[in-house]
């Protein structure tokens, strides 16, 4: 006879993979629970109202919007979708930059990329720096523009799994917050926040999932948590699966910051312009002006950079982004920017970074990680996703695909 169970699934963690799992479960008349570590929906899609603007310290991109699932449903909820291109596709101020070098490192990043999937083609992995010029005129800002994509610098990145990643190209915004956006398809789901997943002991059913607040019982479990907590037992599982945690290993959590700045006198630039903080180090921030025509500038930080700057608190970044814009706008610009709000993902206890990217050598850790453990457990979030990794929509994916493998765990094969 089959033990109970308090429900039958658990899912872990209340990131847009969670939140798709539930949603899905739901629908199919299925028991079950969220639990949530901090005390709010979104995991690394986070929403903060500061001095009345809705800014995302997380993910802010709809990436590859025509493909994207959170698109039509964004828009089925009342919530507004921003389709001005994105600062990354136009040309960036002169100032510090000028317009024949971009032109030179856009020729140069082109041809970087053409590379990567020329060579992927072969299907030899090594990491991606191999591609690049040591000596290269670009090669340190095409550095930082792997720290801010991937949030790590292209020495620690599998060639493979790089060039896996499906990008349209095209990027929509949703000015509410994307934040505001996951927990607004989170309404009415049964979330219990603050509760801390600790042990999953799955020899027999049902499972029981050991947490902060007690132990539950549940024929099946989604895990969504982030893969640097699978990694160092943050999460941990009975019987040990150590290809799980080796797989997680090989995609650890980069590293992408941000940081606000109020900006007084905004009109003197462009709407959603943009300006490179420099373009001969892979120290440096790259400075989105007025997004969404916000009197505001937000800076993005990535990779080893952001790390040092994590270690000195938010008025490290401050510091840093504020006397950069000063060296390249003129000392009068120090009275005209103040400190808003920023965040610092590696620091985050239910997090320790920002999104995945897998080892040189370990381009099939993804796949790995995804795969289930018997018919009881089952993993989602952006790690597992074969070519949308690194985002919300990859995730929301993901998390609807293991719904459907813990509905056939407890018989429903009819959905």
């Amino acid at each position: 006879m089959k033990s109970p169970a308090d429900v039958d699934c658990v899912i872990i963690g209340a990131g847009a993979a969670g939140v798709a799992a539930g949603r899905a479960l739901r629908q199919a008349g299925c028991s079950f629970l969220i639990l949530e570590a901090r005390q709010r929906t979104g995991g690394r899609a986070s929403t903060s109202l500061i001095e009345g603007f809705p800014l995302d310290l997380g993910c802010g991109w709809l990436h590859s919007a025509e493909r994207n699932l959170l698109v039509p449903m964004a828009e089925a909820a009342g919530f507004a979708i921003d389709r001005e291109k994105p600062p990354w596709q136009k040309s960036a101020d002169a100032r510090g930059f000028e317009t024949s070098e971009q032109r030179a490192y856009r020729a140069e990043i082109g041809r970087f990329y053409a590379r990567v999937h020329e060579e992927a083609e072969k299907g030899r992995d090594r990491p991606v720096a191999e591609l690049l010029d040591p000596q290269g005129r670009w090669t340190p800002l095409i550095e930082a523009m792997s720290t801010y994509v991937n949030g790590t610098e292209t020495d620690r990145l599998s060639l493979l799994d790089f060039a896996a990643y499906e990008d349209t190209e095209v990027n929509y915004r949703v000015p509410q917050g994307y934040g505001a956006l996951i927990e607004h398809l989170a309404q009415d789901l049964p979330i219990r926040h603050g509760v801390v997943a600790r042990r999953i002991d799955h020899a027999a059913r049902p499972l029981r999932i050991e947490t902060s607040a007690g132990t539950i019982a549940a024929q099946t479990s989604i895990v969504t948590v982030p893969t640097n907590l699978m990694a160092n037992g943050g999460l941990r599982f009975s019987p040990a699966l150590p290809d799980k945690v080796e797989a997680a290993a090989m995609l650890p959590l980069g590293l992408a910051d941000k940081f606000f700045l109020s900006l007084e006198g905004a009109e003197e630039f462009s709407p959603d312009s943009r300006l490179y903080g420099a373009t001969d180090t892979s120290a440096t921030a790259n400075y989105h002006i007025r997004p969404f025509g916000r009197p505001m500038i937000e800076a993005y930080f990535g990779g080893q950079f952001a790390r040092e700057l994590e270690a000195g608190g938010p008025q490290a970044f401050a510091d840093f982004a504020i006397g950069q814009l000063v060296n390249l706008l003129g000392s009068s610009w120090r009275r005209r920017l103040r400190p808003l709000a920023g965040s610092a993902w590696g620091r985050d206890p239910f997090a320790l970074g920002s999104y995945s990217h897998a080892f040189p050598g370990h381009s099939d850790a993804r796949a790995r990680l995804a795969q289930p453990v018997g018919n009881a457990l089952f993993f989602a979030g952006e790690a597992v996703s074969p070519h949308f990794f690194s985002t919300a929509h990859g995730a929301w994916e993901t998390g609807l695909r293991a719904a459907a493998e813990a509905l056939a765990g407890i018989g429903r094969t009819d959905l």
